[in-house]
This record gives C-alpha cells, structure tokens and sequence, in this order.
C-alpha cells in the first residue's frame, strides 16, 4: 500500500535534533544506505527522487528516474508525486517547480549545489544588456533565447520578451524559429552552444559577437553589433570548457579509430574535430546504437562517461573520457548521501526542507517560454 505524509506518525519529540544537517555530514557516506532505502519506502509514492546524469554514483543509484534536467522536470510533473527530491543543481529544481502540478513542491538537497554557466548571467546584467541593446536601437530586432542551464528569471526574461528556453538537443530548432521572427539572436548563458549552433546553421563566426556583462557596452562597438547575426554571452560550462583540440589529437593518437563524441558546450575548436556531438541523451544513443567493439572517447562529465563505461563494458564496447585527468562537476557533486538522507527523513517526519519556489510572476513568464520551446519541437 502507498502511503501518504497524513499516513506517517507525528515527529517526536526530540525529531528537530535528530534531523538537523549537522548530525549527517558528521556520518560516513555507507552508513547512509539503509537509512535513505527506508524513508524512501515510508514516503512511497508521496515523493519521487530525480538524478540528474552527472549526479554521483552514491546519489543516483537511489534515484526513480536519471537523465537531463529537462526530461527529470516533465518525468515529475507526469507523476502524482507531491514532493520532488531533485539531486540535481539549483535552475535544475526551478524548472521543476516552474513544470510543476499545483501542489507539488521541489526540494533540493542541498542549496549550495548550483550552477557555475547558470551564475554567469544574473537578471541585474541581462536586463542591463537589453537596456543597452534598446539604446542602440537594436532590442526590437532580436529575439532573447536561454539554455535550459539559466535561472527561472533568465527563462522569465525571455518570454516575457517574445523569445523561448532550449536544450542542447533542440537549440537549433529554437534559433530557427527565432530567426523566423527576428533579424539576430541574444542568446543566454553558454557562449559554446550558441556559437556551435549557429556554426552549424552556416553563421560565419565573425557574424556570432560574445557580450562580456563586465565590459561597457558588451565589450564591442555599436558597429560590431549591428553586423552580428547571434550575440552570445559570455558564459561557459566550467566542465566542458577544460576539454582542449590537444585531448582529440593525443586520444586520436593513441587510439586509432577511436570515435570522439562531445557535449556542444564544448569549445568550437573541440566540436569541430569531434565526430559527433549531443546532448547527454544522445551521446547515451550513439555508444548504444554502435556495434560492439567500437571505442569511444566522450567530452563530458566523469561521473556519466564511468557509468557509460560500466553500462557498455558487457556488450565489448570500450569508453574513456576524452581528458583523463577527469572533468567533475563539482556543484553536483556537493549532493552527498548525507544530504539526501537528511531530507528524506525530514519528509518521513512530516518537515519540507530546502524548498525551491519560484515566484508567480516568474513562473507564469517562465512556463511561457518553455511552452514555446515545446511548441518549437512540435512544429
């Protein structure tokens, strides 16, 4: 039988000290397993657990469903769950408030687990970059569009402004329907995505201009932008930023025939030597839809190529990273078992803690331009 919260028995006592953050991360990681199975069957279909791909092997093993954050978001808001645990980073926890059922709450284990490309572009400087794109009688000829990878408010932003959210599997129907509205694009966070977007639409580069929001007027001159078919923040995945053109001619090198697949967060000089790019669904699809014995070297984060590896390993197929010094995401890496516990047995005692809530006002603009986004791929 599934139980509800109202099912549960009323904290004890003596519960606010047993559940406090501090008695947990004082715990070893493996002492937690038992504990997190069973509040995992006290909640029961109350509360479903997400892991986002690059989440820990400690920490996604107790997940319901893995993946992107996109299709974590639209898992949950399918469910009849009320509480949604997402081990994930923070904009990943927006999304699923802002996707979410009425009713339904997120919880992020820890609130420290953000985004480092998400924190490179704060509402203050967007708003600041549009004001300075309206001064240079420009804002009515672009169209704003965001990663999945940006804050609820980034995602407001652009659709209270005509524009839509991508992923990095759709970003190029995005820009193509934005392009069907407008003359030039702003696109927000990840300088990489968009730069390899437009790269592969036929956009010069000399027709794609980075806005760096510490420099006066974008860093570039009116002229410059006048010229530009994509403006592009200046913003990066720290983790996929480190893989180097060097790392695809020393693996190419060692391992002749090896296929290079990375992540389009990549550097542009990365993906152009790279035999194929994808998101982190895909670079899943192209290892399974290969024959056995094929090897691989995956641009991404380490903790997905090791499980990529382990995964293929019984069907001959051999996986490395592209950089074997190892990229790890560390933002997503601080949601410990510890953590995870601790909110798990804070819910089996009737408390929701490290609620994410976007506000209404955000949320309604933000809903608007992922409903676009979806529109997008219908079409």
């Amino acid at each position: 039988m599934n139980l509800v919260l109202d099912d549960l028995p009323a904290a004890a006592p003596e519960a606010e000290n047993v559940c406090s953050l501090e008695n947990y991360l004082a715990l070893p990681d493996h002492t937690m397993d038992a504990r997190i199975a069973a509040a995992r069957a006290r909640l029961g279909a109350t509360t479903i657990l997400l892991g986002h791909h690059y989440q820990r092997d400690e920490v996604v093993r107790f997940a319901d469903a893995t993946g992107d954050s996109y299709k974590l978001s639209r898992i949950a808001a399918d469910t009849d769950a009320k509480y949604i645990v997402f081990c994930g980073v923070h904009f990943m926890a927006e999304s699923a408030d802002v996707l979410g059922r009425d009713g339904q709450q997120v919880i992020l284990p820890d609130l420290n687990a953000g985004c480092s490309m998400a924190d490179m572009a704060e509402i203050s400087q967007v708003e600041a970059c549009w004001e300075a794109l309206e001064q240079m009688g420009l804002a009515d000829s672009i169209i704003p569009l965001t990663y999945m990878n940006s804050s609820a408010a980034i995602k407001a932003f652009c659709g209270e402004r005509g524009g839509l959210v991508c992923t990095s599997s759709n970003a190029r129907a995005a820009f193509e329907w934005a392009f069907a509205r407008g003359k030039r694009i702003l696109f927000l966070p990840d300088q990489h995505l968009g730069r390899n977007t437009g790269y592969a639409m036929g956009i010069p580069l000399d027709q794609m201009v980075v806005w760096d929001p510490w420099a006066l007027q974008g860093g570039q001159s009116r002229a410059t932008f006048e010229a530009s078919r994509i403006v592009l923040w200046k913003g990066h995945c720290a983790v996929h930023q480190r893989f180097l053109p060097s790392h695809v001619d020393q693996v190419r090198a060692k391992y002749p025939g090896i296929q290079v697949i990375v992540h389009p967060e990549c550097r542009w000089e990365v993906c152009q030597k790279a035999d194929a790019l994808g998101s982190t669904e895909r670079l899943i699809a192209l290892v399974e839809q290969a024959p056995a014995g094929q090897m691989f070297a995956v641009g991404t984060e380490i903790h997905l190529v090791n499980r990529m590896a382990k995964r293929f390993a019984e069907q001959g197929k051999r996986i490395i990273t592209l950089d074997d010094t190892g990229c790890l995401c560390t933002t997503m890496y601080r949601i410990t078992p510890q953590h995870l516990c601790w909110a798990l047995e804070n819910l089996v005692e009737g408390r929701v803690v490290n609620r994410i809530k976007v506000r209404a006002s955000v949320k309604r603009w933000a809903r608007v331009a992922l409903d676009r986004m979806l529109e997008t791929s219908a079409g």
